[in-house]
């Protein structure tokens, strides 16, 4: 699972989705073992960085369970059943607080950048 995370953290900052969070939510859920957490600077950018991901995922063989957010969305969401990857721009992402919400998850730091 933390492998999984580490390569969407890293497709993220590829396309330059910035304060990028993993939290490990395993312990408290029995739906998802994790989140992936980004924020994009623009809509366009939201966009293209999911759309990224989800290219890298399916040539890596991961199966996409579902998509929320499209045209004029500001947070856009990736189902891979045991991550869940979730692009906002900086005001929803304050607005919705997912690292408070689910504090009692674990922040999963990664060695790169």
């Amino acid at each position: 699972m933390h492998t999984d995370c580490t390569l969407i953290k890293g497709w993220l900052e590829e396309k330059n989705i910035t304060d990028i969070q993993i939290i490990d939510i395993s312990h408290i859920s029995s739906d998802m073992d994790a989140f992936v957490i980004g924020t994009a600077s623009n809509e366009r950018l939201a966009k293209a960085a999911v759309e990224f991901v989800e290219e890298k995922a399916e040539a890596a063989g991961y199966v996409l369970k579902g998509r929320e957010g499209e045209r004029g969305a500001k947070w856009l969401l990736l189902d891979y059943g045991d991550v869940i990857v979730h692009v906002f721009l900086e005001d929803e992402r304050k607005n919705y607080n997912l690292e408070k919400l689910w504090i009692d998850g674990k922040i999963i730091t990664t060695n790169d950048k």
